[in-house]
């Protein structure tokens, strides 16, 4: 055993090392100055050819002011929020340090400084590296910034340097930004309201901030900044910083803050594209928002300008066309949102998300959801049966040709041979758009017409988890999906968002190679790469058998030519598309891609107060907006711009897949039918795409062989000839919505705005970015 003498000579030896280790990490680091750390630079976004699309931040947002210019109730809501005792204390908490190391020593995340004190010195240390030594680097300037500086100069430094939301970094920015004042005059119940913001700007921020986190709702931030602004004025008065009288006065109502404004450059557009290239490094690097917001980044991204200004271009003429808003109330309140990706790629090469910011429209329609999407899903329903087959096929997949009832009114049955109820426990009949009697059509047919029952039968049959599964795989997050999966799963329910639908669709056009969407290929800090980047180019993986993807390509290609979309056919080249149009006609889409580009067009109607969707009947002067209609309009627009001079490459060939088999189940002979392959590319691109038409590729739907009787043409009469709205969206028809499993289930699509960039090159893009 060793002697006491070694021992205390160790413990002493040990000791010392400790404090003089100290002495030396407190004599090197210096004091933070706030000046340094609110030098205000640009973040520069530049196009897809590298020419420069904006440059976003101003030196005006960053304005530094003095303790005398910042309101007692600014300071003490503060105090009284976050560190009572910072008047009294050492300026560092040793349990906080230590929980924050220990967290560390176990993989996790270092935690804030839990003390205004350590806040002001990690707002000003630039490097947010997430290690032990910037940790002991923090404790010992703390330390230091404790021991040198005066409390009130702690407290301006902080303030100062504290980031509020909307890119404002300071108090002063923040009462300009929020309340439109100097910080001078802000009032206790305002700097209530402010205090409340330094505990997350994302989820306090009364705007919202669905681009962060789809949580992040106006609603749901009203309310929690609400609940505490009145804590933190509770605190204030329970402190006595605030007299019962001023409490009374700043409790009594709450104080609204000024909307988000739209800054230099960022109008039209550009607004929306930065704010998804913006989302996208965010969600692929270690850059916080606050340091993303102090500037000095260079974002190379994916956008093509004059894609982005055809888009936008596409949209005004439909909109000035069709729509008349000051004549007719019922052309108020309509949105676009539309996006174009690049097969087997994944790059977003424009994108459409609404009037810009400069007109108060905040949201980018194009990275949101909340828009069900109605028979743009069926396609997805199609290539389950071919990859799975139903119940009834063994596991064998199911041809297109197979034939299900396309009557209206129908009773939807489970494969224990039951059918499905309502909550009432009568039965479910699932509508479609007419009473037309189509009898035993094929899905080629039934997708050609966009009738709703005979996709609702084969769900069931397929399955509708097989049917989230291949809508995945396709590209469509599951966040986005319908939780219930019950029968009007299959014709819509689900809200991707158009980015989503994009590049979903573009899994098709790359005969089932899918590339997650992606806005952004380089990032640099002040000229040089920043290493917390990931390179995000996914890379295009084979998520369906091209047999099937093809076979959807063909039948979505029959769609244009003789169904719903056939608006479609002015392109003019070879295309594949579908129509999608929700019950109470709230939401219409189309859609639609060649082999070199996959784009999709939303319109629907928002109630601007509380963001729920309005039915769009009478809208346009019409008795109800299809997606075959106005959406198709702004599509085939666009993408004649889009594609002008380029080739007409065509699609593979699509060879024959799967059992021909009847509702009932049982196999059918194989229909001598050859599908007839699309038109070949050309050598040299066509100067006048739109002055020719593809030749209809025949429709094996349409031959008189299957014995169909007078229904054998279908008569035209599936629905309405620009669209036939799909009766489905929403709540699986006008009748009520089926409880599958006895429990209510109802659509997800009657609001809109809970999205969070939905994995669209924004902050989920890549699959989770």
């Amino acid at each position: 055993m060793p002697s006491w003498k070694l021992v205390s000579g160790l413990f002493i030896g040990f000791f010392g090392s400790l404090v003089a280790i100290a002495g030396v990490g407190f004599a090197m680091v210096s004091i933070p100055n706030e000046n340094d750390a609110a030098k205000s630079q640009n973040n520069v976004y530049y196009w897809a050819d590298g020419s420069q699309m904006v440059a976003t931040g101003t030196g005006v947002n960053r304005q530094n002011v003095s303790i005398d210019q910042i309101p007692e109730a600014m300071r003490f809501a503060v105090i009284s929020a976050e560190n009572k005792s910072f008047y009294d204390d050492s300026g560092v908490d040793p349990m906080g340090i230590a929980r924050a190391l220990a967290n560390m020593a176990r993989g996790g995340q270092t935690q804030g400084g839990s003390t205004i004190t350590q806040q002001y010195v990690k707002n000003t240390y630039l490097s947010q590296e997430q290690s032990v030594t910037r940790k002991f680097k923090e404790m010992f300037i703390s330390i230091k910034v404790g021991a040198k500086l005066e409390k009130d100069d702690i407290l301006q430094g902080y303030l100062n340097t504290s980031y509020f939301g909307r890119g404002a970094y300071g108090i002063q920015a923040a009462a300009q930004t929020y309340y439109g004042k100097n910080a001078v005059d802000l009032k206790p119940s305002e700097c209530a309201v402010l205090a409340a913001l330094l505990k997350g700007p994302t989820y306090y921020d009364p705007a919202g901030n669905q681009d962060l986190d789809r949580t992040a709702t106006p609603a749901a931030n009203k309310k929690r900044s609400q609940e505490r602004w009145a804590w933190i004025l509770g605190e204030m008065h329970k402190d006595k910083h605030l007299s019962d009288a001023d409490y009374q006065k700043a409790i009594k109502a709450y104080p609204e803050p000024d909307g988000r404004k739209a800054t230099k450059g960022m109008n039209g557009q550009i607004s929306y594209l930065a704010d998804t290239a913006k989302k996208y490094v965010l969600a692929h690097s270690d850059i916080t928002e606050a340091q993303f917001d102090r500037g000095g980044y260079q974002i190379y991204t994916t956008f093509k300008k004059d894609k982005v200004n055809a888009l936008a271009k596409a949209v005004k003429n439909v909109q000035k066309e069709r729509l008349d808003p000051k004549h007719r109330n019922l052309d108020k309140y309509v949105q676009f949102g539309a996006a174009s990706v690049k097969p087997a790629d994944g790059a977003i090469v424009a994108l459409y998300g609404g009037d810009g910011y400069e007109n108060g429209h905040f949201t980018n329609n194009a990275d949101t959801s909340g828009v069900p999407v109605g028979s743009t899903w069926k396609p997805f329903v199609l290539a389950a049966a071919m990859e799975y087959g139903t119940y009834k096929s063994e596991g064998e997949g199911v041809s297109p040709l197979s034939k299900y009832n396309g009557n209206d009114h129908l009773k939807v049955y489970k494969p224990d041979g039951s059918y499905y109820l309502n909550k009432d426990n009568t039965p479910f009949f699932q509508n479609n758009e007419s009473d037309h009697r189509w009898g035993y059509i094929t899905l080629r047919k039934a997708m050609e017409q966009s009738i709703n029952t005979p996709f609702v039968q084969l769900g069931v049959d397929v399955g509708m988890t097989h049917v989230r599964d291949v809508a995945k795989s396709a590209g469509i997050l599951d966040q986005s999906m319908s939780q219930n999966l019950n029968p009007s799963f299959a014709i819509g329910t689900s809200t991707p968002s158009a980015i989503r639908m994009a590049d979903a669709y573009a899994t098709f056009a790359a005969s089932g190679k899918q590339a997650d969407p992606y806005s952004v290929t380089a990032v640099k800090a002040n000229g040089v790469d920043a290493p917390s980047f990931v390179k995000p180019k996914p890379a295009p993986k084979q998520a369906m058998d091209a047999d099937i993807a093809n076979n959807v390509t063909d039948v979505l290609e029959n769609v244009i030519q003789n169904g719903t979309g056939k608006n479609a056919k002015a392109l003019g080249r070879t295309a594949a598309g579908k129509t999608g149009t929700t019950d109470a006609n709230k939401s219409a889409w189309f859609v639609g891609y060649t082999k070199q580009l996959s784009t999709s067009v939303a319109m629907f109607r928002e109630n601007p107060k509380d963001h729920k969707l309005l039915s769009m009947n009478g809208t346009a002067g019409v008795d109800s907006i299809h997606g075959g209609d106005i959406p198709t309009q702004v599509w085939t627009e666009y993408m004649k711009d889009a594609l002008k001079g380029q080739n007409d490459l065509g699609f593979p060939d699509a060879t024959e897949i799967g059992t021909v088999q009847d509702q009932a189940g049982a196999p059918s002979p194989t229909p001598s039918v050859t599908i007839t392959p699309s038109q070949k590319p050309s050598n040299t691109p066509s100067p006048t795409p739109s002055a020719t038409e593809t030749t209809p590729s025949p429709s094996p739907s349409q031959s008189c062989d299957f014995g169909w009787g007078n229904n054998c043409n279908g008569n035209g009469n599936g629905g309405t000839d620009t669209g036939g709205l799909d009766t489905g969206g929403t709540d699986g028809g006008t009748t009520p919505t089926p409880t599958g499993t006895g429990t209510e289930t109802t659509g997800t699509g009657t609001t809109r705005g809970n999205g969070n960039g939905n994995g669209n090159g924004g902050i989920f893009g890549g699959q989770d970015g």
